[in-house]
């Protein structure tokens, strides 16, 4: 019977955040080398079960512990996903149609998040082009849930989780184009935070989109860790159209009226979500938060136009890879998934101008909606994790398509809007599996989420696997 994995040892990093791994670097407790070379212990040992890299440097790894490094997580180990750059690794996208060089420098993303001091092992594994929500291949090993690795460890950024949730590492690079922060945050117990549009650098393909649905981000084990990379990256990147969100290490004082739904336009909540969402819902109450029911924002329309659009990125890919990603890009490559995104795009293309005008129309839907809740609660997911192989790209395209509709209904909606929106993991299935649930915020306003989060951690600490 499969049973939860991790890496947690009586060695440098022991169960320590990043935050306080950093702290103890930083009164030289313990050296940036020594810090490490336990996540390479860690990664190593943890790597034939959970399969999460795609490209390890260690070697690279342990000479940059060895250097003088500036920013509060100076020698904190991480990995970046592979679908950003990390200089002299190849960027492969989860995807077997092609075998990328390695990349000449950084990427925009990568850039900003090293000078926060951190130290990347090698990068982390994603599904191909990272459009399901299961970090599963046609033809490898899928990335399981350290929890239970019998079931799926979500995605896009599935390796980045599995590796926090374990203890390789305390925090890990995540980008969401449709939840790919908050989807593996809630599957693996972590937290999970996408920031509002702008808030962080975007990669070129992100930027050039005519609805940017991508984010860059991470993901961790702790709210005061999610809180630490947001203030330390606005260090040395601050955008001029955002409020700062500055130093959040507390819980705010006032109560806030928060609103939630239950319902989605395409998916039933299943019982033990809506049990825990329930439970969260008294948990709010009993802190003296006011919440009350509201109805869903959008209808059938939305995920209509939202699946479109997710259609048109493998139109894209699948039409410039040769140019975009590398001469050897062979379209007969592909995985079903990706394939069969492709074909869809090419029976609805004529629908997508009315889909990108209605979407675009969305961005100002909190100041319409939501203008009189401090926050608004949902489920992350809309079901509970599932088993590896149910979202698997060996599945036909139209099974797996309405699977993964079916999943993933609640987190599209910040990625058209650009409002930021944090997973946190404050339910447990039958089975011991998280549960993740999601808080939204207005445009701008990360301060709001990171301190109801605080507050959330303080009153009903989450579960961890140094404890299992």
């Amino acid at each position: 019977m499969a049973e939860h994995v991790n890496a947690f040892l009586d060695d440098a990093l022991g169960d320590s955040d990043a935050v306080d791994l950093a702290q103890r670097i930083a009164r030289r407790e313990l050296s940036a080398v020594e810090a490490v070379d336990a996540a390479i212990v860690r990664a190593q040992s943890m790597g034939p079960v959970l399969h999460g890299l795609a490209h390890e440097a260690f070697d690279t790894a342990r000479h940059n512990a060895g250097l003088p490094r500036d920013g509060f997580f100076a020698g904190v180990p991480t990995l970046v996903k592979d679908n950003i750059d990390l200089q002299g690794q190849p960027t492969n996208h989860g995807s077997r149609a092609f075998t990328a060089d390695p990349a000449p420098r950084h990427g925009a993303f990568t850039k900003r998040f090293l000078q926060t001091g951190v130290i990347p092992l090698g990068k982390s594994r994603l599904p191909e082009f990272g459009f399901n929500a299961s970090t599963e291949f046609a033809d490898d090993d899928p990335v399981p849930n350290p929890w239970n690795t019998a079931y799926s460890a979500g995605a896009s950024s599935g390796g980045s989780a599995a590796y926090v949730a374990a203890g390789v590492v305390p925090i890990a690079h995540a980008n969401d184009g449709g939840g790919s922060i908050r989807i593996p945050a809630a599957a693996c117990g972590l937290v999970g935070l996408k920031p509002t549009r702008g808030r962080l650098p975007s990669e070129m393909l992100g930027s050039m989109l005519p609805v940017r649905i991508i984010y860059e981000g991470i993901v961790s084990r702790t709210v005061r860790d999610t809180a630490a990379f947001y203030r330390e990256i606005e260090k040395v990147y601050r955008p001029r159209r955002l409020p700062p969100i500055g130093d959040v290490s507390a819980p705010m004082r006032r109560r806030m009226r928060i609103g939630y739904l239950t319902q989605t336009p395409v998916a039933e909540i299943d019982a033990e979500t809506a049990q825990a969402l329930q439970r969260t819902i008294a948990l709010l109450e009993s802190m003296g938060h006011r919440v009350e029911e509201i109805p869903a924002p959008v209808d059938e329309q939305f995920a209509e136009d939202f699946s479109l659009y997710w259609t048109m990125l493998s139109f894209m890919i699948m039409s410039v890879g040769r140019r975009a990603l590398h001469r050897s890009f062979d379209r007969a490559k592909v995985e079903n998934l990706t394939r069969g995104l492709y074909d869809d795009f090419g029976r609805h293309r004529t629908r997508l101008p009315g889909a990108i005008r209605r979407l675009r129309g969305l961005s100002g839907l909190w100041s319409q909606k939501f203008s009189a809740y401090d926050a608004v609660l949902s489920p992350t997911l809309a079901h509970t994790t599932p088993q590896l192989g149910y979202i698997s790209p060996v599945e036909p395209f139209e099974v797996h398509f309405e699977r993964l509709k079916q999943y993933v209904a609640f987190t599209p909606l910040q990625n058209v809007t650009g409002d930021p929106a944090i997973s946190l993991p404050l339910g447990t299935t039958s089975t011991g599996l998280p549960i993740g649930m999601q808080l939204a915020a207005a445009p701008g306003d990360e301060r709001t989420l990171l301190s109801l989060a605080f507050e959330v951690e303080q009153a009903q600490p989450w579960p961890s696997l140094a404890a299992a």
